[in-house]
């Protein structure tokens, strides 16, 4: 089963362990981690399910394609990280 991990720095402002979950889309993944954790949706999605621009989201070390509808493939065994996105100039 993939996994789901968010960063320390994001578990600051909501509780959200790491956690396995059935998914073959990070979509899936995402809404099956979800259904037990909705503070951590709001923090992660925006009310149109879609990634929020503060976030950044990994699948395997490679960055998210699909930022809109989430449709980037999970192997088995994926890990999907969840960090803080920053910005700057």
């Amino acid at each position: 089963m993939p996994t789901i991990r968010f960063t320390s720095n994001i578990q600051r402002h909501v509780s959200c362990p790491t956690r396995e979950v059935e998914g073959t889309t990070v979509r899936e993944a995402l809404a099956r981690y979800f259904a037990a954790n909705e503070a951590a949706r709001g923090y992660v999605l925006d009310d149109q399910g879609r990634v929020r621009r503060h976030m950044a989201i990994f699948v395997d070390g490679q960055q998210l394609r699909d930022r809109v509808t989430l449709s980037d493939a999970l192997a088995e065994n994926a890990v999907v990280d969840l960090i803080q996105a920053l910005s700057g100039g």
